[in-house]
C-alpha cells in the first residue's frame, strides 16, 4: 500500500499563496488517484481537490474552484496543491490521500492511504 507525506504548509496573509506537496512511496504512483482534504478543529474533514492517475482529470470543491490547482508529477511520485488568493477560511490541516484506482473521487472512504497532515494558517 502506498504511503504519502505532505509538506509545504505554513502561515500566510490573506491574498497570499502556498504550494503543498505530497510525496508517495511505491513504483506504481500513476495507478493511484490522489486527493487533498482539509479539516478545521471541531469540524469534519472536507474534500478540496482530486486528480486522476494520469493527471488528465481534476475535480474541485466549489469553495476553492478558480483559486486552487491540483497537479501531479508521476515521474517524481508527487502531487501538488497550488493555493492562490488564500482566505482566512482556508485555515485548516490539509491531508493528502491516495486511492487505489486511477479515477478521482471526492469521497473520503474511497481513499485508503492518508498522510499526517500539514497546517495551513491564513491571517486576515
Amino acid at each position: 500500500q502506498v504511503q504519502v507525506l505532505e509538506s509545504g504548509g505554513g502561515l500566510v496573509q490573506a491574498g497570499g499563496s502556498l504550494r503543498l506537496s505530497c510525496e508517495a512511496s511505491g513504483r506504481t504512483f500513476s495507478s493511484y488517484a490522489m486527493g487533498w482534504f482539509r479539516q478545521d478543529p471541531g469540524k469534519e474533514r472536507a474534500f478540496v481537490a482530486a486528480i486522476s492517475g494520469s493527471g488528465s482529470y481534476t475535480y474541485y470543491a466549489d469553495s476553492v474552484k478558480g483559486r486552487f490547482t491540483i497537479s501531479r508529477d508521476n515521474g517524481k511520485n508527487t502531487v501538488f496543491l497550488q493555493m492562490n488568493s488564500l482566505k482566512p477560511e482556508d485555515t485548516a490541516v490539509y491531508y493528502c490521500a491516495a486511492r487505489a484506482s486511477t479515477v478521482q473521487s471526492r469521497l473520503q472512504y474511497d481513499y485508503k492511504s492518508w498522510g499526517q497532515g500539514t497546517q495551513v494558517t491564513v491571517s486576515s
